[in-house]
């Protein structure tokens, strides 16, 4: 089975839009909309992996969990979109894409019935910064599981017939989507907020974009960005150190390491003023998203901006965003706000859905909080809840291995120390009102920000500050 992430990407990009219960997973998931709040199936204390760096440069993860038979091996492959070539947005996720549709040793057609007849998963995701292969098997399966993985990592063979087909049904997808709502006014507000950047991009391209790729395009994107020692490969599961080591010594020890492509670090430029893009589409509600740039994940500050996003809008019932749009104006039955920490800093999102009529006011709305949080204090039971919840969860979202393989690999990739499952509790507890406050006047700006409205315009009538910018 193949997943890509474009998809994945549009829908949580779009889920503050939807009602409360989705709006607050996203919001907490990266709470700062980062995957690294997620985990897996142990007790914090328990979660102490062994880490290798192999000869040809692969880094190895390995944590031992023999509660159940299963093991799950995840592959994160530090490449994605943002190394999509000028004019070329969408090859990254296409290259993803295509990994099991056919190796040097065996089909599409082999592949998933190899691990269908094991009842295992085999799953591809592209990203931003980051591409993930995994696969998921019974114990007794796990030399075929790593195969399969090493097979379509290794050895893809990219077969003209399948890159025609994977791109028409991208496109297929794009197409569906431009009567979303949601995704509409998210593609707009990353072009608003990483104008020049390539996070302005969808991870899956657009129509333009995609048509140009040839497979030589797609052969030479794999032959110099999937490498050894840009991987992390992460097992967990019932199985033992040694026998990882050997399963992947015996798989992936063949892999030849090169040196990497450069990368992109700078982060994109600020929003200076107020820029506003306002798209018609005859709907009885406005999609309203407005932010602007966030902080990267491995910030400083990520600890206390999660507690304020909490305290802001991620925090469902309990956030200030929700008293005051749903709660005390009635004005969206759903809010929430996001911060979208990447290896560079990604975006920071207020997003809801309001009548046509009631835009402006929404719009209103949402500046006043935003103000609001960066004037005063927040109260001491605002603080204590969201630690609480924030502390409180966490331990709860250790359930499955694959969860757990998955922020192993992002734990290694943004280098927070492997110690990071015990220390959590006590960096989100050391966050003091002072250090929300102080966040909320550094990294919200009420003042320069990207809006995107996607409403029945002569209903809205959407009302621009003096000095903002109406892009086309």
């Amino acid at each position: 089975m193949i997943q890509t992430q474009k998809a994945e990407s549009n829908m949580q990009k779009a889920a503050c839009l939807l009602p409360t219960a989705y709006s607050l997973l996203l919001g907490f998931l990266v709470t700062v909309s980062c995957p690294l709040l997620q985990a897996g199936p142990a007790q914090a204390a328990d979660i102490n992996p062994v880490r290798y760096v192999a000869p040809n440069g692969l880094t190895v993860l390995v944590l031992e969990q023999h509660a159940l038979p299963i093991v799950q091996v995840h592959a994160l492959v530090k490449t994605g979109s943002v190394q999509d070539p000028p004019g070329k947005a969408g090859l990254a996720n296409l290259v993803a894409s295509l990994l099991d549709e056919g190796t040097a040793t065996r089909s599409a057609t082999q592949l998933a019935e190899q691990i269908e007849f094991v009842g295992g998963q085999l799953v591809v995701k592209g990203g931003d910064d980051f591409t993930t292969a995994s696969v998921k098997v019974l114990k007794k399966d796990q030399e075929l599981g790593v195969s399969l993985l090493a097979d379509i990592l290794l050895r893809p063979s990219f077969p003209e017939k399948e890159l025609r087909r994977v791109r028409s049904q991208i496109v297929g997808e794009m197409q569906s989507e431009k009567d979303d709502p949601g995704t509409i006014a998210a593609k707009a507000f990353n072009q608003l907020v990483f104008a020049g950047h390539p996070y302005r991009w969808p991870v899956n391209g657009t129509e333009a974009t995609l048509a140009s790729v040839t497979r030589k395009d797609v052969q030479q994107f794999y032959g110099r960005e999937y490498l050894p020692n840009q991987t992390i490969l992460t097992i967990v599961g019932d199985i033992t150190v040694e026998q990882a080591k050997t399963l992947a010594a015996i798989y992936f020890g063949t892999w030849k390491q090169a040196p990497p492509q450069p990368r992109v670090t700078t982060p994109a430029a600020p929003v200076t003023q107020p820029v506003v893009k306002l798209i018609q589409k005859e709907l009885s509600q406005a999609t309203i998203m407005l932010g602007h740039q966030g902080i990267s994940r491995t910030n400083q500050d990520f600890y206390a901006v999660t507690v304020m996003n909490y305290i802001l809008g991620a925090g469902g019932f309990s956030s200030r965003l929700m008293n005051s749009i749903r709660d005390n104006q009635g004005l969206a039955y759903g809010v929430g706000s996001t911060f979208d920490a990447n290896l560079m800093p990604g975006s920071f999102m207020v997003s809801l859905q309001t009548r046509n009529e009631t835009a402006n006011q929404a719009i209103a709305g949402v500046l006043t909080e935003l103000n609001g949080m960066r004037d005063a204090p927040v109260t001491d039971e605002e603080l204590a809840d969201a630690k609480a919840y924030l502390m409180g969860s966490f331990p709860l979202r250790l359930d499955t291995t694959g969860k757990l393989a998955e922020v192993l690999s992002q734990v290694e990739l943004y280098g927070l120390g492997m110690d990071y499952f015990t220390r959590y509790p006590s960096w989100i507890e050391k966050v003091t009102k002072e250090d929300v406050l102080r966040v909320a006047k550094q990294y919200l700006n009420p003042t320069n920000y990207a809006l995107v409205v996607v409403a029945n315009q002569a209903k809205a009538q959407v009302k621009p500050t003096a000095n903002a910018t109406v892009a086309k």
